[in-house]
Order: C-alpha cells, then sequence, then structure tokens
C-alpha cells in the first residue's frame, strides 16, 4: 500500500507541524548518530566499546548522550550488570526492532546510491 505524505497529515490534525510530538521522534530516529546506533544494534546486542567501534567516529559523549535519548524513546533497552568492571549491554526493544524493519531498506538504498550522489560535479 503505497500513502502519500498528504495522506499521512491528513489522518491526523496538525500532524508533523512545529510543535508536533512527530517532529520530536524524527529528530531522534533520522539524526546522523540515532540512526548509526540503530542500524548498528539491528544486528543484535552490543556492549558499550563493541557499539562505539560499530559507529565510527562517534565521540563518548555523543554516543552516551544518544542511547540516552533512545532509551528515553522507548527505542533502546540498556542492561547494566553488578560487575567490576561494570557491564552494560544495548539492544533494541521491540519498537527498536519494529522501526528498523522499516528503516533498514533506507540505510540500504542509501548504501546503494551515496557514490553516484556525492560523487557528482
Amino acid at each position: 500500500m503505497v500513502v502519500s505524505f498528504a495522506q499521512i497529515r491528513a489522518s491526523e490534525d496538525r500532524l508533523f507541524d512545529e510543535g508536533c510530538g512527530t517532529r520530536v521522534v524524527l529528530d531522534h530516529v533520522m539524526s546522523k548518530w540515532g540512526v548509526l546506533v540503530l542500524s548498528a544494534l539491528s544486528d543484535g546486542t552490543l556492549r558499550w566499546g563493541e557499539l562505539r567501534r560499530q559507529v565510527d567516529g562517534i565521540s563518548e559523549k555523543m554516543l552516551a548522550s544518544t542511547l540516552r535519548t533512545l532509551a528515553a524513546d522507548g527505542l533502546v533497552h540498556r542492561e547494566s550488570f553488578p560487575s567490576v568492571p561494570p557491564h552494560v549491554e544495548y539492544s533494541l526493544t521491540p519498537l527498536g526492532r519494529d522501526l528498523m524493519e522499516r528503516m533498514l531498506p533506507l540505510v540500504a538504498w542509501v548504501a546503494d546510491h551515496a557514490e553516484e550522489m556525492v560523487g557528482r560535479p
């Protein structure tokens, strides 16, 4: 079923308008680091260091902030194990997995077309 953006917006008053929660969700999910962190977690549970290596170029501060935001949104689950040194694992929640089923085709499209788009004169 193909749906247009106009049809989606018409389904609810002021959907995607300034101040609407949909804008906040889009900002969190579609941010540079949000997409990469969610994509990395789509392959399974990762520890902090593993996740940082998967998301090349992210600072510790930005990784912590992104994970905190995505966890607060209900997309990422953080599990802390009482051990020395601390052991924390991150995984997608059912809502996060549902999102990634829809977002991974977009990520694949970007991977397939990035060179032809960026390489244009």
